[in-house]
């Protein structure tokens, strides 16, 4: 009997070549999709929907995917069957036997993206993988001041990459934040919302940080989106700093409680 299953994934992005499947490079999708095929021995192929994707560098505590198994396996002898198989910069955190109709990228309503940022004058060996790096002095207050501007439903288009196959560019950000990680020497941006556009979230941490600086007045966001041009927020923070933390799925939990009944 095939079955639905939908996992929850932590990777280190470092070795991907991002999320997606890619002729003759190393894709998170890819390795698991060969876990998961190894797993049912079948001729027929098994193919991995992903939440979204992540870009090369970039990590995640909780990316989502899906696929449709044809053996009868638990939950938990999935997650510890892939586990046993799967590089180890790859975990399956979670595993859930969902509705056949579940899709993990049209079912999810929001996500929500982390940001480290290393404040040390030089580049840290052992967080230049995990962590952007500004070196410059930073007004954390002034960050503060601009986020509230972050929020809302925006036209995003100064802050997408080139490369986007997205034709509508307006998104809702439910929430950002920022905080000091002392001990760390670190900075650490949160934002929420029902989608992003490619690169949108490092592009925005770029801008938050030249506020921070003080290269930018601190509602330059408000600006940034009348005028609509990508040239004018300039920098892109390193992918080495975002992680995907989490994919929100709003009254999941109790369809998949009333569907295992």
């Amino acid at each position: 009997m095939t079955k639905r299953y939908m996992i929850t994934l932590a990777y280190d992005g470092s070795n991907f070549a991002g999320f997606q499947a890619q002729p003759k490079q190393r894709t998170v999708q890819s390795v698991l999709e060969k876990a998961v095929n190894k797993m049912s021995k079948e001729d027929e192929y098994i193919t991995i929907y992903g939440s979204g994707r992540t870009d090369a560098g970039v990590h995640a505590l909780g990316q989502v995917v899906h696929f449709d198994f044809p053996h009868d396996i638990s939950a938990q002898g999935m997650l510890r069957g892939l586990n046993s198989i799967l590089p180890l910069d790859c975990e399956v955190v979670d595993c859930q036997i969902v509705p056949a109709d579940f899709h993990c990228r049209y079912a999810a309503h929001s996500k929500r993206y982390m940001y480290r940022v290393s404040r040390g004058w030089y580049t840290n060996p052992f967080k230049r993988l995990y962590t952007g790096h500004y070196k410059y002095p930073l007004d954390v207050k002034r960050i503060e001041e601009a986020l509230p501007d972050v929020v809302g439903t925006h036209d995003f288009s100064s802050f997408v990459a080139s490369g986007s196959q997205a034709k509508n560019h307006v998104r809702t950000i439910y929430e950002a934040t920022v905080r000091e990680d002392k001990e760390n020497d670190e900075i650490i941006f949160e934002f929420c919302g029902n989608g992003f556009l490619y690169n949108q979230v490092r592009i925005m941490v770029a801008v938050l940080l030249e506020i921070g600086n003080g290269r930018r007045d601190v509602h330059d966001f408000l600006r940034l989106y009348e005028v609509r041009d990508r040239n004018q927020a300039r920098q892109t923070a390193p992918a080495s700093g975002l992680y995907l933390k989490e994919v929100y799925y709003g009254d999941l939990s109790q369809k998949v409680e009333e569907f295992q009944e």
